[in-house]
């Protein structure tokens, strides 16, 4: 594979652009901050066209479902010192050949383990596919190149457990189905969303941590909890020679616009440009700094892949009436593809070179 100058440059420049939290922040360095940049209008944009992943999950395929605007896929990410360098897929699949990549959490993980196995197919479209899901296991391969891109559902990581004549229990401080996790070679994690779920949503009857048993807590407290839980299992299990740990950084959503100060809408609805500039006016998200404080707790290297602030911006990029199967409601949190979750790959690309 071949680059240009300026690609190599730039990955010179980012030798420690991914954050690993463990003490301070070490996102500055070399002077350049993958995360800290702007949205720019590209051309050459999207990275590849939904009607050319014959897989693509309906509720992500918004031009299908209808949508007419197509601006929103012509942004790409311009770090503000660097380039983001593009995505090459099979240089991807060369790279973990042999090799298991598993995405484990929510909805928002299927977002992104979608959005990968859509690049990597657009990169290789000869090449053989198969996929298939058993259970909550979904899994992508490529028999050429001997990888499996694999998804694991499960929106809260520690436990959700039906307990009889009691109901659905959340357990806050353990994890029983990490085993499965082992298998990887690369783990991307992503819980958030399913934590503010209230009534006929909310999965669970009770929260438990030891012998404590709650009808609710804070869902920001309890959020911290298990992450913690989480955090233990991976310094206890994960040997980092085998195995890079990720987590996708919380995904936002945008189903209230005076997060960003538009007082003519209401939600995501008809929304077609970005954000400009590099500054949410709706400033950090919460749990995002849960995220933060907990990595930096963690003995083992942990890659946040911090795609909050660049994903606050993307007003624009989530489906509202165009996603969930093409029914007519409202999805202000979830990603259209072709779209956002892109970016989010690109970073976990650009982590290789480091």
């Amino acid at each position: 594979m071949e680059f240009s100058l300026q690609t190599l440059l730039s990955f010179l420049l980012m030798t420690s652009y991914l954050l690993h939290v463990h003490g301070e922040d070490n996102l500055e360095t070399n002077g350049c901050n993958l995360y800290k940049g702007s949205w720019i209008f590209d051309e050459s944009y999207p990275l590849y066209e939904s009607s050319q992943c014959p897989f693509i999950e309906k509720q992500f395929d918004c031009l299908h479902n209808g949508r007419q605007d197509k601006q929103y896929l012509k942004y790409r990410w311009k770090p503000s010192a660097c380039e983001l360098p593009r995505f090459d897929g099979e240089d991807f699949l060369k790279r973990y050949k042999g090799k298991t990549i598993m995405f484990v959490g929510d909805s928002l993980s299927l977002n992104q383990w979608q959005s990968l196995t859509c690049m990597l197919h657009n990169a290789v479209p000869e090449a053989e596919h198969t996929s298939y899901r058993v259970g909550g296991i979904s899994t992508f391969t490529f028999p050429d190149y001997d990888v499996k891109v694999k998804l694991v559902r499960n929106a809260f990581l520690v436990d959700l457990v039906n307990i009889e004549r009691t109901g659905n229990v959340l357990k806050l401080d353990t994890i029983s189905t990490g085993k499965i996790w082992l298998e990887a070679d690369m783990l991307i994690f992503n819980t958030w969303h399913w934590w503010l779920h209230t009534g006929r949503k909310q999965p669970w009857e009770f929260i438990q941590e030891g012998d404590q048993v709650y009808k609710d807590m804070d869902r920001l407290v309890a959020y911290e909890k298990a992450l913690k839980t989480w955090a233990k299992w991976v310094d206890s299990n994960i040997n980092p020679a085998k195995t890079n740990v990720y987590f996708q950084g919380v995904s936002p959503d945008h189903n209230l616009s005076t997060d960003w100060n538009d007082a003519d809408a209401r939600n995501c609805t008809a929304q077609e440009v970005p954000i400009k500039g590099s500054i949410y006016p709706g400033g950090p998200h919460p749990a995002e700094k849960v995220v933060r404080k907990v990595l930096s707790t963690m003995t083992k290297q942990v890659y946040l892949l911090d795609v909050t602030t660049l994903s606050q911006l993307r007003i624009d990029g989530h489906p509202s009436v165009y996603g969930h199967g093409g029914h007519r409601d409202m999805d202000c949190s979830h990603w259209c593809l072709a779209g956002v979750p892109d970016t989010w790959n690109q970073l976990l690309y650009a982590s290789l070179y480091t």
